[in-house]
């Protein structure tokens, strides 16, 4: 038997066990939401009137969001309560909000709507899909940098940015960024905050998802790009975002942002031609339950922590087995996030994940993590080990690494 076909028969045993196996997508687990069931009773006709003396069943209260949850979510971010906005479900609307307000009507210093400025965003790779997903069904025309170890690559952003007046802004998760797990240094984030750029508007959207969703103590330091703006006189340069997706209840939860004052104002006074205000009593259960929470937010995170870290630690274990020396893949070790960033040496990973899928484990499409699901290197896979248990994580490594190398094999056989 040739070693393709050695290696062939060892992926046909998985085939035959007729797995069910999820790594796609990034979800908490149920013993995650579970850390939140009591979000379900802690509102009740007895907490009606928040101390700020709002009636959370009326619509007073304001499009920037209940005070009381302003408060809160300003420490999430590192910003002031004025400078922060609250508001339903999902920071991934908030983006769209600020993005379509900035087409329509352009940013506040804007001299015109972005929309018929053919305007261009400036994203790293491997990225986020959704932000890809989102910016192209706005029209915008997508400006890839690679994410380094310190962020995104400083030098390239600085020179699409310094000549180009159509190129609006950078799109990226600065924080343990998504897939590859990456926090920006303090120094890059000087440099994006101060950088020369010809569009007067240019603006940073930062999508800090996972700012505090560390896995160890040994944890990365957020960058503040609110101050660094600040400091480098463009306070109106960055908007921040953030969630309590995988804090609490994906489904269920509150999104926020933080700008300038002037920015804040800006965009709300036209979000409130939108909304009368975002959902208070979601807003208000979110106060209640992460106050009282034993260590409040960090507490929580600390307890989701103690679910994920494992996790990611099984996958890392079952690919240094498996793969380890062997020079076909390399993969992330994060200190926080939500996914493992794995590289195929050689050109096959939209075959690992046909392979994968096939065998009963999914994977997140090759490509996904590149503007318009292509992905110039056919190299990169996303790994999203949050919601099935270690054992599963395991199971599913275990294939992935063997369709690895089958794809590897398959490869070298043919070239």
């Amino acid at each position: 038997m040739s070693d393709l076909e050695a290696i062939q028969e060892h992926y046909e045993t998985y085939k035959r066990m007729g797995l069910t196996l999820n790594m796609q997508r990034g979800q908490p687990s149920d013993a995650d939401f579970d850390l939140s069931n009591d979000l379900l009773t802690i509102v009740n006709e007895d907490t009606l009137l928040t101390p700020s003396g709002i009636d959370i069943r009326n619509y007073p209260g304001g499009v920037a969001g209940l005070p009381e949850a302003r408060a809160l979510f300003a420490t999430v971010l590192g910003a002031r309560p004025e400078e922060m906005v609250v508001g339903n479900n999902a920071s991934l609307e908030l983006m769209s909000t600020v993005l379509m307000w900035a087409l329509l009507r352009g940013m506040k210093d804007s001299d015109k709507p972005w929309v018929g400025q053919k305007p261009k965003m400036i994203v790293t790779v491997p990225g986020y899909d959704r932000h890809f997903l989102l910016l192209a069904q706005l029209g915008f025309e997508m400006a890839p940098v690679t994410m380094t170890p310190d962020g995104p690559d400083i030098e390239a952003v600085e020179k699409l940015a310094k000549d180009d007046p159509t190129v609006k802004g950078i799109f990226f998760v600065p924080t343990y960024s998504n897939p590859t797990g990456e926090t920006i240094t303090a120094a890059v984030a000087q440099r994006l905050a101060s950088m020369a750029t010809a569009a007067p508007d240019f603006t940073i959207f930062a999508d800090d998802a996972y700012r505090v969703h560390h896995l160890t103590e040994d944890h990365a330091s957020p960058p503040d790009l609110l101050r660094a703006c600040e400091a480098a006189s463009n306070p109106d340069r960055v908007y921040v975002f953030g969630s309590t997706s995988k804090m609490t209840f994906a489904g269920g939860g509150v999104g926020f942002f933080a700008s300038s004052i002037a920015n804040i104002n800006y965009i709300t006074s036209l979000m409130g031609a939108q909304s009368i205000g975002p959902n208070k009593i979601e807003q208000y259960r979110h106060v209640r339950f992460l106050q009282t929470y034993p260590g409040g937010i960090p507490g929580l995170m600390r307890a989701h922590a103690a679910l994920l870290h494992p996790k990611f630690t099984a996958v890392d274990r079952v690919l240094s087995r498996e793969l380890g020396g062997s020079g076909l893949a390399t993969w992330t070790n994060p200190k926080g996030g939500y996914f493992i960033s794995l590289d195929t040496t050689r050109p096959v990973a939209d075959r690992v994940v046909t392979l994968a899928n096939a065998a009963g484990v999914s994977l997140t499409p090759a490509g996904a993590t590149y503007p318009f699901g292509l992905d110039p290197h056919n190299s990169n896979i996303r790994i999203a080990p949050s919601r099935p248990p270690v054992a599963e994580v395991e199971q599913a490594m275990a294939v992935v690494a063997a369709c690895i190398k089958l794809a590897s094999a398959e490869y070298d056989r043919k070239h």
